[in-house]
């Protein structure tokens, strides 16, 4: 497969809501998913929330925008219901048509990214209902993703915008599930609902992507083009897919064309994995730990890396545990402990050194291109983004822009108030995953 390398941003908190990224939504309510959301609303109002959020915070001009930045791709989380067929909850069908005409007038390619299933696939907030993660135990609710995953590609398969449909979202496996700690970082409203909640075991998992491949690209059910990706997470653990969909040569079966492996790679993973939480010990894991991974993935499957931000225990001045911060119900810091100057120094160095391991691979979406109501995807990023890649380059800026920062108690959370870029525009201090 011959991908051409991506240089994208998702538009993660559009059609997919996560309460962290506008809590403005949830007003009114004791809801934090999108599951429990319609049920303490009036109807009308929750209708009318939704439509003139989606209205509002991505159009037209967003694409615009994406595209002067020199970027070349948008990732667009879409729930289980984009079709409408699951009340309470409000279809999006028509916004991803608006997507895709604007993506086609200003040179854009979009990632549709199944981001949602019913009773959830990883019980994140971004997976719907949180603390609940049961999908993979219904075999009803498999079928009925996999005739989402159908519809889209019926709709959408011959689209000149597409690059391709990812098939679902970070599905927790038994390697990410003591790690995201779900069932007491994510509580269940309903306990009786979350019983049998659990990981999501790798064999299965392996399973139900042929399953959805073969489906995909059915002609009998629309039929994915061969020159359309089907993309597939790696479930948070990306060595196990070295002998995923081989031959007895060891080589991709001939019967899978185009197919592309997505990791998701947070500098907040980075910490629980051992990571000193300092500038330097950023940039060394990215570069010794990040980079050399995607490098030796890449030579079984075409890699992107589908989400990653610059949010981070050192730009919050305190330890996040993981990504907590003030935007999803954690304590912040109290007193600035970074310079503006600092903060930029951090940000664009993380950029600088992210960017460099991600093109071991075949690209990147960046998360998230809003957060709040603000426009994320800052001058660190982009101007990064858009250069030229040069390695003696890089090392120059990071040995004279690095500074020992450590993180101390208190210090008001960079992603809640972002350090001001080099041009005094809003820098990207970004977001825990989506």
């Amino acid at each position: 497969m011959n991908l051409d390398y991506i240089k994208g941003v998702n538009l993660g908190n559009w059609l997919v809501l996560e309460k962290w990224m506008n809590p403005a939504l949830f007003d009114g309510t004791t809801a934090d998913d999108e599951y429990y959301l319609p049920t303490q609303l009036d109807p009308a109002v929750y209708e009318a929330r939704i439509r003139t959020h989606r209205a509002e915070y991505i159009n037209e001009r967003d694409f615009a925008t994406i595209k002067s930045w020199g970027l070349n791709s948008v990732r667009i989380p879409v729930p289980y219901f984009i079709f409408g067929d699951r009340a309470p909850f409000i279809g999006c069908i028509d916004e991803l048509d608006k997507a895709f005409n604007w993506a086609e007038k200003y040179g854009l390619t979009i990632l549709i990214d199944l981001h949602t299933a019913p009773m959830s696939q990883n019980g994140f907030d971004n997976g719907g209902i949180s603390g609940v993660c049961k999908w993979a135990q219904l075999p009803d609710e498999v079928e009925f993703v996999l005739s989402v995953l159908e519809r889209l590609a019926r709709r959408y398969g011959h689209r000149r915008a597409l690059m391709g449909i990812e098939i679902i979202n970070e599905p927790n496996t038994t390697t990410c599930w003591p790690m995201a700690n779900v069932t007491e970082r994510y509580k269940a409203v309903d306990p009786e609902l979350a019983e049998g909640t659990g990981p999501i075991a790798f064999d299965w998992l392996k399973n139900f992507y042929i399953t959805a491949y073969h489906r995909l690209r059915d002609a009998d059910k629309g039929a994915l083009p061969a020159d359309k990706a089907v993309v597939f997470h790696d479930g948070f653990d990306i060595e196990q897919w070295k002998d995923f969909m081989r031959g007895p040569d060891g080589k991709l079966a001939p019967e899978f064309k185009n197919v592309v492996l997505d990791t998701h790679q947070y500098l907040m993973t980075a910490e629980t994995m051992g990571c000193p939480q300092t500038a330097e010990g950023y940039d060394d894991f990215v570069r010794n730990t990040y980079a050399p991974m995607i490098a030796e993935m890449s030579e079984y499957f075409p890699v992107i890396v589908g989400e990653w931000c610059l949010f981070n225990s050192v730009g919050c001045g305190v330890d996040t545990h993981g990504g907590q911060s003030v935007l999803n119900g954690e304590e912040g810091a109290q007193v600035e402990t970074l310079t503006a100057e600092q903060k930029r120094s951090l940000y664009r160095g993380l950029a600088e050194s992210q960017l460099a391991a991600w093109s071991k691979g075949s690209g990147f979406y960046y998360w998230n291109y809003k957060l709040l109501t603000g426009t994320m995807v800052g001058v660190a990023v982009t101007d990064a983004a858009t250069a030229p890649m040069s390695t003696s380059g890089e090392k120059s800026f990071v040995s004279s822009s690095r500074q020992k920062i450590t993180p101390a108690s208190g210090a008001l959370n960079a992603a809640a108030r972002p350090a001001p870029a080099p041009d005094g525009r809003a820098g990207p201090a970004a977001a825990p995953a989506g």
